[in-house]
């Protein structure tokens, strides 16, 4: 029976921790918001809006401000704490699967003070992104100071992220799912209660300073006919095309001051430049760019002004984010969403001009198929935009464009673009976990050889005592010559042994398993492993042999897997000074190898 302790420790102390990141988080959102508006009158000298301000100042100082800002904080990028650079999701998910959620102290601040002066100087970034890894920051340091372990740790890192995006759109499903589909962690049901709290409690703690503020100042929207869903299906195809060219700028820019080798320190300078250059001719697109995209809400952006806005949108975002500037892709996703949504509408205005097609509706469902197309992470776009709507009938366009949007990315890249930064620095995650230690890591080393199995041909009666009498709850099937036939589990017999009637007369095993089986050979590593369960449902999959494919020698149980990968950046984690030593049978002991069987009892012993 469950004793208080454990009812504590194990369910109220994570809820309350959640509850504590949730606030925590939500007031490093309000500060952060704080710090750009401190410090855009600051730069330009005035309590208007930015647009305003910065289309009012000298054309000097509009060139040169954004330079000078990258020059600055150049060197806090290189040195002080590199891991801000960029959109600061990505960083969030290498800490999951390399560090088990460990984030340095220092990112809290420098990425809320560096991206605050990059937007208030006019970078062309967005302030999600950094939110996530400021919230995701004040988790993990909250955890290390009470010296907590990985696994509280990893949840309040998920819990500060959720809780950053709930409090900047005020949208606590779309924070929890952000969570679900972009950081890619081992995610439990129990971990999704104390997501979902920290989520709407960042939500309140917003609510509570900016309750009367939308982001977006949404039309109502209706669709007018059935028929228009073949032109949001046209537009996410349109938007997953572009998704891709946005990321082709970014990357394709980052690779270019590499070949010229720019220093690090100097890159942001570059992307100001571009700022500098463009915000003379485009001040529109500057900043985080939301007092434009609610002009395309509203119709007020014609067709000729939208294509320039998007050509000029994305120059600043691939400068800006393509020389490591500190400054997230989620809002500039949103502009570009809207402009080339504002260009469809338009066009299909012109070719139907006696339909009631409205360019501001396309705006809308453009934002969200961008948004999907770049970060890959549909349900969370469609969530955002139904969030800012809560209008029912936006959900049918978005899913028309939202789906092909990512079809497109998947197919003719495979990666999001947080995915894809993280390739770039060599780095490949599977559900969380990185694919460069998986590729260390044998199937053969990790295999249950100690399995249970059934014969083809075993009766019913015989087959349901040694499932009911078992600890496993599926079974490799043999033939008469021990080659693979099938598999057999409790599922597919339960709906048998529930009705009374049934007596099993004249069945085997045989006629019960299932015959299309999906494999994993003993030779191939833990990574191939990984995309066969995350293809299917699967809790467990038969090793068969290297040299002959019909022939199980084990079991290797998703569970299994998922701890010696844990254990594996364990051992990396070790101090050097220290050895690994396993206690064998017979109380001898041996220097253990790396890739062993994780099942064996081992400790650490410091070298003399």
């Amino acid at each position: 029976m469950r004793t208080a302790r454990q009812s504590f420790s194990e369910i109220i102390f994570p809820l309350l921790l959640a509850l504590a990141i949730g606030g925590l988080a939500g007031l490093g959102a309000v500060f952060f918001r704080w710090l750009i508006t401190f410090e855009v009158r600051l730069f330009w000298s005035g309590d208007d809006s930015f647009l305003h301000l910065y289309q009012q100042a000298p054309w000097l100082l509009r060139f040169a401000i954004p330079v000078v800002a990258g020059l600055a904080l150049g060197p806090l990028l290189a040195w002080f704490a590199p891991e801000i650079r960029g959109p600061g999701v990505p960083e969030v998910m290498a800490s999951l699967a390399l560090r088990d959620g460990i984030i340095r102290h220092r990112v809290t601040l420098a990425k809320s003070f560096a991206t605050a002066t990059f937007i208030a100087a006019g970078g062309s970034v967005g302030r999600e992104g950094p939110i996530v890894q400021i919230g995701s920051s004040i988790g993990s340091s909250i955890t290390q100071l009470f010296r907590l372990g990985p696994d509280h740790r990893k949840l309040a890192v998920a819990c500060g992220a959720a809780a950053g995006i709930a409090a900047t759109f005020q949208a606590p499903m779309a924070g929890t799912l952000f969570v679900v589909e972009i950081l890619l962690f081992d995610l439990e049901v129990a971990s999704l209660s104390n997501i979902v709290i920290a989520a709407v409690t960042g939500t309140v703690v917003s609510k509570l300073f900016w309750s009367d503020e939308t982001v977006f100042q949404i039309p109502f929207f209706t669709m007018s006919h059935p028929g228009e869903l073949l032109l949001y299906f046209g537009l996410g195809i349109a938007a997953g095309l572009f998704s891709l060219l946005f990321m082709a700028v970014v990357f394709g820019l980052t690779r270019f001051l590499d070949r010229l080798r720019v220093p690090v320190w100097l890159a942001p300078a570059v992307g100001g430049l571009v700022v500098g250059v463009v915000g003379l001719v485009r001040p529109e697109t500057l900043g985080v760019g939301y007092v434009t995209v609610n002009e395309m809400l509203h119709g007020h952006v014609l067709l000729t002004a939208a294509a320039w806005l998007l050509l000029a949108k994305l120059i600043t975002t691939g400068g800006c984010v393509g020389s490591g500037m500190s400054g997230g892709i989620f809002a500039p996703s949103l502009f570009l969403g809207a402009s080339l949504g504002s260009i469809v509408g338009s066009l299909a205005q012109m070719i139907w001009p006696d339909t009631p097609l409205s360019p501001a509706h396309y705006a809308l469902v453009g934002m969200g198929a961008v948004v999907a197309g770049t970060t890959l992470a549909p349900i969370t776009a469609i969530l955002t935009i139904f969030e800012l709507t809560y209008n029912y009938q936006v959900v049918l366009p978005l899913m028309a464009a939202c789906i092909p949007s990512i079809i497109v990315v998947r197919l003719l890249h495979g990666y999001s673009i947080y995915e894809t930064k993280l390739l770039v620095q060599g780095i490949r995650i599977v559900r969380g976990h990185d694919v460069n230690r998986l590729r260390t890591m044998k199937v053969r080393d990790y295999v249950c050889r100690d399995f249970q199995y059934l014969r083809k041909n075993t009766p019913f009666h015989d087959l349901v005592h040694d499932v009911l009498t078992s600890p496993f709850p599926h079974f490799v099937v043999l033939d008469e010559h021990d080659r693979l036939a099938g598999v057999l589990t409790l599922r597919d017999i339960r709906a048998l042994l529930a009705d009374p009637e049934y007596d099993g007369e004249g069945v085997i095993a045989g006629d019960l398993m299932r015959r299309d089986v999906v494999t994993v050979r003993e030779d191939q590593n833990l990574e191939e492993a990984f995309h066969l369960f995350s293809r299917g449902n699967f809790s467990f999959l038969p090793v068969i042999s290297a040299t002959d494919p019909e022939r199980v020698v084990g079991c290797l149980k998703k569970d299994d897997l998922i701890t010696a990968y844990n254990q594996h950046v364990l051992r990396d984690q070790v101090q050097p000074s220290a050895r690994w030593i396993c206690r064998l049978p017979g109380g001898s002991r041996q220097k253990s190898e790396q890739g062993r069987n994780p099942s064996r009892a081992c400790t650490t012993e410091k070298t003399s």
